[in-house]
């Protein structure tokens, strides 16, 4: 994989999950929404989505999620990307693949791939909630977090950055 693509995909589960996450896991492509750095949920099977929905505040009509893997997908995009994509599963690989389609739909691969991070960032932040700027409610981090897990992932900034 791309050094560049492989390090952004690394920043979006740094992002979802937290580094504390994907250290008690399989590198998050097996937890599910909801797991906290003390107590991590996670699922056994990569045969499919989990699907299952996690109540994430324990109040009645409060937030609620399916996400699960790496990326943190919701179960409902799962199957049509299956097709999509001719995925089998919900393995490691498909959940990259996936990963890598969203921010192929978000027109971010080209700014990628010549570093123009926050560019990137700014483009797929429609498609992940911890993203600077996607406005889901959610707790977001900062483009400077960011920034510097994509470059200690292996990520080059490019000239411009803006």
């Amino acid at each position: 994989m791309n050094p560049q693509l492989k390090a952004f995909l690394d920043t979006i589960a740094w992002a979802e999950i937290g580094p504390q996450i994907l250290a008690e896991s399989d590198d998050g492509y097996n937890v599910l929404a909801g797991s906290l750095p003390d107590m991590v949920i996670t699922f056994s099977s990569y045969h499919r989505h989990p699907g299952i929905l996690i109540d994430m505040d324990g109040r009645p009509g409060g937030l609620e999620s399916t996400a699960a893997g790496r990326y943190q997908l919701l179960g409902r995009y799962w199957r049509p990307y299956c097709r999509q994509l001719g995925l089998k599963d919900f393995s490691p690989a498909a959940q990259d693949t996936i990963a890598i389609q969203l921010i192929k739909e978000c027109r971010a691969i080209a700014d990628i791939e010549v570093g123009r991070f926050e560019q990137a960032v700014r483009k797929c932040r429609s498609r992940w909630a911890s993203l600077p700027g996607a406005s889901y409610g959610q707790p977001e981090k900062t483009m400077v977090e960011l920034r510097k897990v994509f470059v200690d992932a292996g990520g080059e900034l490019g000239k411009v950055n803006n």
